[in-house]
């Protein structure tokens, strides 16, 4: 095959994903300032400094990260992050990570009932929850995640 017509290897979770959870925490903790330099994401995504440059490059570029450059262009410090990139680093939840825990925590709460009518319950409204299935789910955490009902179609 043409080395040219083969398609480039994913970079989102060896390069990208670990650089933006790192800007994450950095932009969220109050030590930084909530505007650390290139310099203290490199450490804290645990990649080589160029790795971290051009992972940075691709996240500004995609509007996850806002940046400060310097004159020639290159990127100084971290100043910001959108909505959708604190879901990603898992600050914030997402409708199917907290559908999951939903059920998950069902699974729990049936099997250590301390009694037989309540595991019984727990059982009914976990499998109530399967039955309803992930998308459902997912509409319903979004909903209470957001504080609104989206509309099914």
């Amino acid at each position: 095959m043409d080395p040219l017509a083969r398609p480039l290897d994913d970079v989102w979770f060896t390069r990208d994903l670990p650089v933006l959870r790192a800007i994450a925490r950095l932009v969220d903790a109050p030590q930084h300032g909530g505007a650390p330099y290139l310099g203290q994401v490199v450490p804290a995504s645990g990649l080589p400094k160029p790795d971290v440059t051009a992972a940075a490059r691709a996240l500004v570029d995609s509007g996850y990260v806002e940046a400060l450059t310097n004159y020639a262009g290159e990127i100084v410090r971290f100043t910001g992050i959108s909505a959708e990139a604190r879901r990603l680093a898992g600050l914030w939840p997402t409708p199917q990570g907290e559908w999951a825990r939903l059920v998950e925590q069902l699974a729990v709460r049936a099997a250590n009932a301390p009694t037989d009518v309540e595991r019984q319950r727990w059982r009914a409204m976990a499998e109530a929850a399967d039955a309803l299935g992930e998308d459902d789910g997912a509409l319903l955490m979004a909903a209470l995640i957001g504080g609104y009902v989206p509309r099914r179609r």
